[in-house]
């Protein structure tokens, strides 16, 4: 039996507890309760690292009203990370719309910085090093595998000791400014190439200029190799 399995029957048992010992709580609450359970369960399959999770309990005060169908949902652009709230709307035959505190933990590997490193800065692996923790507590686009972070080249400078994020760190220069580039024409049965100069830096995907031996501005994709393949 996995992690999963074993915290969602604790989970289960924890409902199952509550409802004894808090006869208060009423038939809608207990379905309520199994139908966050779920919710949450199964909106945290795929994160990195154990996860773990906390359902809160409703205002002693709350009185809900019988339901036959329940609707979970997230709140707007909100997330499972960290401290949470899910709400629940009941869509029939009452008409209401709770919402529950969850706490979600994420125990993982994370990734730092080895020493301080500029803005410019290719990454090796002599330059990461991994931290184990709760990713929970680190910002959401946290990096958490080397293969996320080797070879790219840093965004904003950053110090020593410092969690790796997405943001920090771009892919490598494909073509950079004032690079001697090719430039390929590609159509229906013939492809065309020449050469000419980079007007500006942009990675594997992105759109840069290059000006020709004529004089001539053309715009293209960049693609590795130094090779721009001209968009008309």
């Amino acid at each position: 039996m996995n992690k999963l399995t074993d915290l969602r029957q604790l989970c289960c048992f924890s409902v199952a507890l509550l409802l004894l010992v808090c006869p208060a709580i009423t038939q809608a609450q207990s379905a309520l309760y199994n139908v966050l359970d779920n919710f949450v369960s199964t909106q945290t399959q795929g994160l990195p690292g154990t996860v773990t999770y906390t359902i809160g309990q409703l205002d002693s005060r709350t009185q809900l009203a019988a339901c036959e169908s329940f609707e979970p949902f997230l709140p707007g652009a909100s997330r499972l990370w960290g401290k949470s709230t899910v709400g629940v709307r009941c869509l029939g035959p009452a008409k209401w719309t709770v919402y529950v505190p969850v706490q979600v933990n994420v125990s993982g590997n994370y990734l730092i910085s080895a020493r301080a490193m500029p803005a410019g800065y290719s990454v090796s692996a002599d330059d990461i090093v991994v931290r184990s923790g709760d990713l929970s507590t680190l910002p959401a686009n946290a990096l958490t595998d080397r293969t996320q972070a080797i070879g790219k080249t840093v965004k904003i400078g950053m110090a020593a000791g410092q969690a790796l994020r997405s943001d920090q760190l771009i892919a490598p220069w494909a073509v950079q400014q004032g690079q001697t580039v090719k430039t390929v024409a590609n159509g229906a049965g013939f492809s065309v190439s020449s050469e000419g100069v980079a007007l500006g830096n942009a990675v594997a995907g992105q759109s840069v200029q290059v000006r020709t031996p004529s004089g001539q501005t053309v715009s293209g994709v960049a693609r590795a190799g130094s090779i721009v393949e001209v968009t008309r």
